[in-house]
Protein backbone atom coordinates (compact mmCIF):
# COMPACT_ATOMS: atom_id res chain seq x y z
CA UNK A 1 0.00 0.00 0.00
CA UNK A 2 1.11 3.78 -1.25
CA UNK A 3 1.17 5.40 2.73
CA UNK A 4 0.90 9.11 0.52
CA UNK A 5 -2.60 8.25 -0.69
CA UNK A 6 -5.06 8.95 1.81
CA UNK A 7 -7.77 7.18 0.36
CA UNK A 8 -8.27 4.09 -0.94
CA UNK A 9 -9.65 0.02 -0.93
CA UNK A 10 -7.94 -2.43 -0.25
CA UNK A 11 -8.66 -5.94 0.10
CA UNK A 12 -7.12 -9.15 1.99
CA UNK A 13 -8.90 -12.75 2.10
CA UNK A 14 -8.37 -15.74 4.39
CA UNK A 15 -9.30 -19.19 4.36
CA UNK A 16 -10.80 -21.57 6.82
CA UNK A 17 -9.17 -24.49 8.80
CA UNK A 18 -11.05 -26.90 6.32
CA UNK A 19 -9.74 -25.22 2.83
CA UNK A 20 -7.32 -27.94 1.11
CA UNK A 21 -4.41 -26.36 1.22
CA UNK A 22 -5.26 -25.54 5.28
CA UNK A 23 -5.69 -29.33 5.94
CA UNK A 24 -2.33 -29.77 4.21
CA UNK A 25 -0.96 -27.15 6.13
CA UNK A 26 -2.37 -28.46 9.81
CA UNK A 27 -1.20 -32.43 8.64
CA UNK A 28 2.03 -30.77 7.95
CA UNK A 29 2.51 -28.82 11.69
CA UNK A 30 0.80 -32.07 13.33
CA UNK A 31 4.01 -33.87 12.12
CA UNK A 32 6.47 -31.16 13.74
CA UNK A 33 4.70 -31.10 16.66
CA UNK A 34 4.62 -34.85 16.99
CA UNK A 35 8.66 -34.49 16.13
CA UNK A 36 9.52 -31.87 18.14
CA UNK A 37 7.34 -33.70 21.68
CA UNK A 38 9.57 -36.33 21.27
CA UNK A 39 12.77 -34.39 21.39
CA UNK A 40 12.89 -30.62 21.37
CA UNK A 41 16.12 -30.83 18.53
CA UNK A 42 14.11 -32.60 16.45
CA UNK A 43 14.55 -31.68 12.55
CA UNK A 44 11.29 -31.63 10.18
CA UNK A 45 10.83 -30.56 6.83
CA UNK A 46 7.12 -32.42 5.65
CA UNK A 47 4.74 -31.70 2.67
CA UNK A 48 1.62 -32.82 2.67
CA UNK A 49 -0.64 -33.33 -0.67
CA UNK A 50 -4.25 -34.40 -0.18
CA UNK A 51 -6.97 -34.93 -2.56
CA UNK A 52 -10.00 -37.05 -3.13
CA UNK A 53 -9.41 -39.79 0.06
CA UNK A 54 -6.01 -39.69 0.10
CA UNK A 55 -3.16 -38.12 2.20
CA UNK A 56 0.47 -38.45 1.10
CA UNK A 57 3.36 -36.94 3.26
CA UNK A 58 7.11 -36.91 2.20
CA UNK A 59 9.98 -35.13 3.15
CA UNK A 60 12.96 -35.01 5.31
CA UNK A 61 13.08 -35.56 8.96
CA UNK A 62 15.53 -36.22 12.24
CA UNK A 63 14.41 -37.66 15.39
CA UNK A 64 13.89 -40.56 18.03
CA UNK A 65 12.63 -43.76 15.95
CA UNK A 66 8.89 -44.55 16.11
CA UNK A 67 7.54 -41.50 15.65
CA UNK A 68 6.79 -41.80 12.41
CA UNK A 69 5.18 -44.70 12.80
CA UNK A 70 3.02 -42.97 15.13
CA UNK A 71 1.76 -40.24 12.99
CA UNK A 72 -0.91 -41.91 11.18
CA UNK A 73 -3.43 -42.07 14.17
CA UNK A 74 -2.84 -37.86 14.98
CA UNK A 75 -2.84 -37.30 11.11
CA UNK A 76 -6.52 -38.95 10.80
CA UNK A 77 -7.24 -37.56 14.01
CA UNK A 78 -6.61 -34.23 12.99
CA UNK A 79 -8.43 -34.23 9.86
CA UNK A 80 -11.23 -35.40 12.42
CA UNK A 81 -11.24 -32.37 14.52
CA UNK A 82 -11.35 -30.30 11.48
CA UNK A 83 -14.67 -32.27 10.69
CA UNK A 84 -14.13 -34.08 7.99
CA UNK A 85 -16.30 -37.67 7.59
CA UNK A 86 -17.44 -36.89 3.94
CA UNK A 87 -17.60 -39.31 0.70
CA UNK A 88 -14.90 -38.29 -1.22
CA UNK A 89 -12.94 -37.48 1.96
CA UNK A 90 -13.07 -39.06 5.67
CA UNK A 91 -10.67 -39.35 8.46
CA UNK A 92 -11.11 -42.86 8.70
CA UNK A 93 -11.20 -44.05 5.24
CA UNK A 94 -8.64 -41.67 3.46
CA UNK A 95 -5.60 -43.84 2.16
CA UNK A 96 -2.72 -42.70 3.64
CA UNK A 97 0.79 -42.96 2.88
CA UNK A 98 3.80 -41.61 4.35
CA UNK A 99 7.56 -40.90 2.74
CA UNK A 100 9.44 -39.20 4.97
CA UNK A 101 12.95 -39.99 5.19
CA UNK A 102 15.74 -39.08 7.17
CA UNK A 103 17.27 -35.41 6.77
CA UNK A 104 20.08 -34.59 4.22
CA UNK A 105 23.55 -35.14 5.74
CA UNK A 106 24.72 -32.21 3.88
CA UNK A 107 22.23 -30.03 5.24
CA UNK A 108 22.45 -31.25 8.77
CA UNK A 109 26.42 -30.20 8.81
CA UNK A 110 25.28 -26.91 7.64
CA UNK A 111 23.33 -26.34 10.51
CA UNK A 112 24.20 -28.39 13.64
CA UNK A 113 27.07 -26.41 15.74
CA UNK A 114 30.26 -27.96 15.75
CA UNK A 115 33.50 -26.66 17.20
CA UNK A 116 33.80 -23.15 17.55
CA UNK A 117 30.67 -22.63 14.40
CA UNK A 118 26.94 -21.86 15.89
CA UNK A 119 24.29 -23.30 14.63
CA UNK A 120 23.53 -21.75 11.14
CA UNK A 121 20.33 -20.99 9.24
CA UNK A 122 18.79 -23.91 7.90
CA UNK A 123 18.78 -22.28 4.16
CA UNK A 124 19.77 -18.89 2.48
CA UNK A 125 16.19 -16.34 2.56
CA UNK A 126 15.07 -13.12 3.10
CA UNK A 127 12.04 -13.03 5.89
CA UNK A 128 9.45 -10.24 6.40
CA UNK A 129 7.60 -8.91 9.72
CA UNK A 130 4.67 -6.12 9.87
CA UNK A 131 3.09 -4.52 12.41
CA UNK A 132 0.16 -1.59 11.76
CA UNK A 133 -2.03 0.42 14.38
CA UNK A 134 -5.10 -0.30 12.53
CA UNK A 135 -6.52 -2.72 14.94
CA UNK A 136 -6.20 -4.01 18.54
CA UNK A 137 -4.30 -7.36 17.10
CA UNK A 138 -1.64 -5.20 15.27
CA UNK A 139 -2.33 -6.06 12.12
CA UNK A 140 -4.01 -5.15 9.26
CA UNK A 141 -7.69 -5.03 9.53
CA UNK A 142 -8.52 -6.33 5.85
CA UNK A 143 -7.19 -9.50 7.28
CA UNK A 144 -8.05 -9.86 10.90
CA UNK A 145 -11.58 -9.36 9.79
CA UNK A 146 -10.98 -11.75 7.32
CA UNK A 147 -9.68 -14.74 9.69
CA UNK A 148 -12.34 -13.63 12.36
CA UNK A 149 -15.22 -14.01 10.33
CA UNK A 150 -14.06 -17.66 9.21
CA UNK A 151 -12.97 -18.37 13.27
CA UNK A 152 -16.02 -17.39 14.34
CA UNK A 153 -18.54 -19.58 11.53
CA UNK A 154 -15.97 -22.57 12.56
CA UNK A 155 -16.92 -22.14 16.01
CA UNK A 156 -20.70 -21.68 14.96
CA UNK A 157 -20.30 -24.89 12.57
CA UNK A 158 -18.56 -27.31 15.44
CA UNK A 159 -21.28 -25.99 17.89
CA UNK A 160 -23.90 -26.50 15.67
CA UNK A 161 -24.34 -28.75 13.10
CA UNK A 162 -28.31 -28.37 12.38
CA UNK A 163 -26.59 -24.58 10.20
CA UNK A 164 -25.52 -27.20 7.55
CA UNK A 165 -22.53 -25.53 7.49
CA UNK A 166 -19.13 -27.46 6.52
CA UNK A 167 -15.45 -27.29 6.62
CA UNK A 168 -14.11 -25.32 3.42
CA UNK A 169 -14.66 -21.66 3.36
CA UNK A 170 -13.21 -18.95 2.12
CA UNK A 171 -13.49 -15.33 3.01
CA UNK A 172 -12.68 -11.56 1.53
CA UNK A 173 -12.60 -8.16 3.04
CA UNK A 174 -12.89 -4.94 1.11
CA UNK A 175 -12.31 -1.71 3.31
CA UNK A 176 -12.55 1.75 2.55
CA UNK A 177 -9.93 4.12 3.42
CA UNK A 178 -9.62 7.87 4.38
CA UNK A 179 -6.51 9.33 5.79
CA UNK A 180 -5.13 6.14 5.97
CA UNK A 181 -7.58 4.45 8.43
CA UNK A 182 -10.18 1.95 7.75
CA UNK A 183 -13.43 3.54 7.66
CA UNK A 184 -16.40 1.17 6.29
CA UNK A 185 -16.68 -2.13 4.41
CA UNK A 186 -16.88 -1.62 1.01
CA UNK A 187 -17.34 -5.41 0.36
CA UNK A 188 -17.45 -8.65 1.90
CA UNK A 189 -17.22 -12.16 -0.15
CA UNK A 190 -17.64 -15.39 1.80
CA UNK A 191 -18.12 -18.75 0.11
CA UNK A 192 -18.70 -21.81 2.55
CA UNK A 193 -19.31 -25.42 1.82
CA UNK A 194 -22.87 -26.60 2.61
CA UNK A 195 -25.16 -29.74 3.08
CA UNK A 196 -27.30 -30.06 0.35
CA UNK A 197 -30.41 -28.55 -0.54
CA UNK A 198 -29.03 -25.11 0.84
CA UNK A 199 -29.32 -21.91 -1.61
CA UNK A 200 -27.09 -19.21 -1.56
CA UNK A 201 -30.42 -17.04 -0.04
CA UNK A 202 -29.89 -19.49 2.67
CA UNK A 203 -26.51 -19.21 3.34
CA UNK A 204 -26.63 -15.94 3.59
CA UNK A 205 -29.24 -16.29 6.43
CA UNK A 206 -26.99 -18.15 8.13
CA UNK A 207 -23.90 -16.36 8.35
CA UNK A 208 -24.51 -12.75 7.61
CA UNK A 209 -25.32 -12.24 11.74
CA UNK A 210 -22.16 -13.47 12.21
CA UNK A 211 -20.55 -11.66 9.86
CA UNK A 212 -22.01 -8.66 10.81
CA UNK A 213 -20.77 -9.20 14.71
CA UNK A 214 -17.24 -9.21 13.54
CA UNK A 215 -17.01 -5.85 12.10
CA UNK A 216 -16.64 -2.56 13.81
CA UNK A 217 -20.16 -0.60 14.18
CA UNK A 218 -21.09 0.87 11.20
CA UNK A 219 -18.46 -0.33 8.90
CA UNK A 220 -21.30 -2.03 7.18
CA UNK A 221 -24.16 -0.30 5.34
CA UNK A 222 -26.41 0.36 2.96
CA UNK A 223 -23.69 0.31 0.13
CA UNK A 224 -21.56 -2.29 1.41
CA UNK A 225 -21.25 -5.09 -1.65
CA UNK A 226 -22.54 -8.39 -0.21
CA UNK A 227 -21.36 -11.46 -2.48
CA UNK A 228 -22.58 -15.07 -0.44
CA UNK A 229 -21.79 -18.13 -2.29
CA UNK A 230 -21.52 -16.59 -5.33
CA UNK A 231 -21.21 -19.51 -7.67
CA UNK A 232 -24.70 -20.83 -6.54
CA UNK A 233 -23.99 -24.21 -5.08
CA UNK A 234 -20.98 -24.97 -2.85
CA UNK A 235 -21.43 -29.31 -1.53
CA UNK A 236 -18.18 -30.72 -3.17
CA UNK A 237 -15.42 -29.36 -1.00
CA UNK A 238 -12.32 -30.15 0.78
CA UNK A 239 -9.59 -32.26 -0.08
CA UNK A 240 -12.69 -33.95 -2.53
CA UNK A 241 -13.31 -30.78 -4.37
CA UNK A 242 -9.73 -29.77 -4.83
CA UNK A 243 -6.12 -30.89 -4.23
CA UNK A 244 -4.43 -29.18 -1.22
CA UNK A 245 -0.59 -28.75 -0.22
CA UNK A 246 1.46 -27.44 2.45
CA UNK A 247 2.66 -23.61 1.99
CA UNK A 248 0.17 -22.34 -0.61
CA UNK A 249 -1.77 -19.94 1.54
CA UNK A 250 1.71 -17.61 2.73
CA UNK A 251 -0.50 -14.44 2.14
CA UNK A 252 -3.08 -15.64 4.38
CA UNK A 253 -0.73 -16.92 6.82
CA UNK A 254 1.17 -13.77 7.08
CA UNK A 255 -0.43 -9.95 6.48
CA UNK A 256 -2.87 -10.22 3.20
CA UNK A 257 -1.12 -8.13 0.91
CA UNK A 258 -0.31 -5.32 3.06
CA UNK A 259 3.54 -6.35 3.57
CA UNK A 260 5.91 -8.26 1.92
CA UNK A 261 6.92 -11.90 1.71
CA UNK A 262 9.77 -13.17 1.57
CA UNK A 263 8.48 -16.37 -0.38
CA UNK A 264 8.82 -19.13 2.11
CA UNK A 265 6.37 -20.98 4.13
CA UNK A 266 6.35 -21.76 7.67
CA UNK A 267 3.99 -24.69 8.14
CA UNK A 268 5.58 -28.40 8.53
CA UNK A 269 9.39 -26.77 9.24
CA UNK A 270 11.10 -27.00 12.44
CA UNK A 271 12.09 -24.01 14.13
CA UNK A 272 15.79 -24.35 12.71
CA UNK A 273 14.28 -23.18 9.61
CA UNK A 274 14.67 -19.44 8.91
CA UNK A 275 11.69 -19.68 6.86
CA UNK A 276 9.49 -19.89 10.06
CA UNK A 277 11.44 -18.53 12.86
CA UNK A 278 13.02 -15.41 11.30
CA UNK A 279 9.52 -14.34 10.17
CA UNK A 280 8.23 -15.19 13.78
CA UNK A 281 11.03 -13.15 14.90
CA UNK A 282 10.59 -10.36 12.34
CA UNK A 283 6.84 -10.44 13.38
CA UNK A 284 7.83 -10.26 16.83
CA UNK A 285 10.01 -7.15 16.99
CA UNK A 286 7.91 -5.00 14.39
CA UNK A 287 4.61 -5.79 17.00
CA UNK A 288 6.82 -4.46 19.84
CA UNK A 289 7.75 -1.06 17.90
CA UNK A 290 4.13 -0.26 16.79
CA UNK A 291 3.13 -1.22 20.51
CA UNK A 292 5.68 1.01 22.10
CA UNK A 293 4.40 4.20 20.07
CA UNK A 294 7.63 4.16 18.26
CA UNK A 295 5.84 4.01 14.70
CA UNK A 296 2.01 3.40 13.49
CA UNK A 297 3.53 0.84 11.21
CA UNK A 298 6.94 -1.02 11.18
CA UNK A 299 8.12 -3.33 8.66
CA UNK A 300 11.49 -5.54 9.46
CA UNK A 301 13.47 -7.52 6.88
CA UNK A 302 16.41 -9.73 7.53
CA UNK A 303 18.29 -11.99 5.16
CA UNK A 304 20.34 -15.10 6.04
CA UNK A 305 22.77 -17.80 4.36
CA UNK A 306 22.61 -21.29 4.81
CA UNK A 307 24.93 -22.80 7.36
CA UNK A 308 25.72 -18.53 8.34
CA UNK A 309 24.78 -18.03 11.97
CA UNK A 310 24.47 -14.04 11.84
CA UNK A 311 22.37 -12.53 9.48
CA UNK A 312 23.19 -10.85 6.32
CA UNK A 313 21.47 -7.81 6.71
CA UNK A 314 19.06 -5.99 8.98
CA UNK A 315 16.51 -3.59 7.32
CA UNK A 316 13.47 -1.22 9.88
CA UNK A 317 10.90 0.61 7.70
CA UNK A 318 8.74 3.11 9.14
CA UNK A 319 6.74 4.05 6.66
CA UNK A 320 7.30 7.43 7.26
CA UNK A 321 5.24 6.95 10.53
CA UNK A 322 8.26 7.18 13.17
CA UNK A 323 9.07 8.99 15.68
CA UNK A 324 12.74 7.32 15.56
CA UNK A 325 15.43 7.01 13.45
CA UNK A 326 14.89 3.48 11.98
CA UNK A 327 18.67 3.27 11.78
CA UNK A 328 18.97 3.47 15.37
CA UNK A 329 16.11 0.75 15.69
CA UNK A 330 18.16 -1.34 13.22
CA UNK A 331 21.30 -0.80 15.48
CA UNK A 332 18.91 -1.99 18.73
CA UNK A 333 16.64 -4.02 17.32
CA UNK A 334 19.05 -7.37 17.08
CA UNK A 335 20.59 -7.42 20.64
CA UNK A 336 17.10 -7.72 21.80
CA UNK A 337 17.24 -10.99 20.60
CA UNK A 338 20.49 -12.18 21.16
CA UNK A 339 22.01 -11.06 17.58
CA UNK A 340 19.18 -12.58 15.27
CA UNK A 341 20.44 -15.53 15.08
CA UNK A 342 18.74 -18.99 14.58
CA UNK A 343 19.55 -20.54 17.62
CA UNK A 344 19.14 -17.25 19.53
CA UNK A 345 15.69 -16.82 18.07
CA UNK A 346 14.78 -19.96 19.38
CA UNK A 347 16.13 -19.71 22.76
CA UNK A 348 14.50 -15.98 23.32
CA UNK A 349 11.01 -17.07 21.62
CA UNK A 350 10.94 -20.90 22.97
CA UNK A 351 10.42 -22.55 19.88
CA UNK A 352 11.22 -25.97 20.04
CA UNK A 353 7.78 -26.94 21.59
CA UNK A 354 5.18 -28.59 19.67
CA UNK A 355 2.81 -25.59 19.58
CA UNK A 356 2.87 -25.41 15.64
CA UNK A 357 -0.79 -27.60 14.89
CA UNK A 358 -2.85 -24.58 16.37
CA UNK A 359 -1.15 -22.03 13.75
CA UNK A 360 -2.07 -23.82 10.68
CA UNK A 361 -5.64 -21.93 10.28
CA UNK A 362 -6.36 -18.25 10.43
CA UNK A 363 -2.94 -16.88 10.70
CA UNK A 364 0.38 -17.35 12.36
CA UNK A 365 0.07 -13.57 13.60
CA UNK A 366 -2.37 -11.47 15.10
CA UNK A 367 -3.26 -14.08 17.83
CA UNK A 368 -3.13 -14.09 21.86
CA UNK A 369 0.24 -15.80 23.24
CA UNK A 370 -0.54 -18.73 24.98
CA UNK A 371 0.52 -20.19 28.85
CA UNK A 372 2.44 -23.28 27.12
CA UNK A 373 4.34 -21.08 24.96
CA UNK A 374 2.06 -20.60 21.40
CA UNK A 375 2.52 -17.63 19.72
CA UNK A 376 5.34 -16.15 21.78
CA UNK A 377 6.12 -13.90 18.69
CA UNK A 378 2.89 -11.75 19.73
CA UNK A 379 3.91 -10.97 22.94
CA UNK A 380 4.78 -7.61 23.76
CA UNK A 381 7.30 -7.47 26.28
CA UNK A 382 9.86 -5.47 24.47
CA UNK A 383 7.66 -2.26 24.44
CA UNK A 384 9.76 -0.57 28.19
CA UNK A 385 13.12 -1.65 26.96
CA UNK A 386 12.04 -0.13 23.33
CA UNK A 387 10.84 3.50 25.27
CA UNK A 388 13.36 3.49 27.57
CA UNK A 389 15.73 3.46 24.67
CA UNK A 390 14.54 6.52 22.80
Amino acid sequence: MNPSRASYLFTSESVSEGHPDKVADRISDTVVDAFLAADPQARVACETLVTTNRIILAGEVRGPAGVVESLEEKVRAAIRDIGYEQEGFHWRDADYACYLHSQSSDIAMGVDAAGNKDEGAGDQGIMFGYATNETPELMPATLQYSHNILRVLAKARHEDASLGLEPDAKSQVTLAFENGKPVRAASIVLSTQHRAGLTPADIAEIVRPYILKVLPENFVDADTQWHINPTGNFVIGGPDGDTGLTGRKIIVDTYGGAAPHGGGAFSGKDPTKVDRSAAYACRYLAKNVVAAGLAAKCTIQIGYAIGVSHPLSFYVDLHDSGQVDPARLEAILPQMIGGATPRAIREHLGLNRPIYARTAAYGHFGRDPDADGGFSWEKTDLVEALRGAF
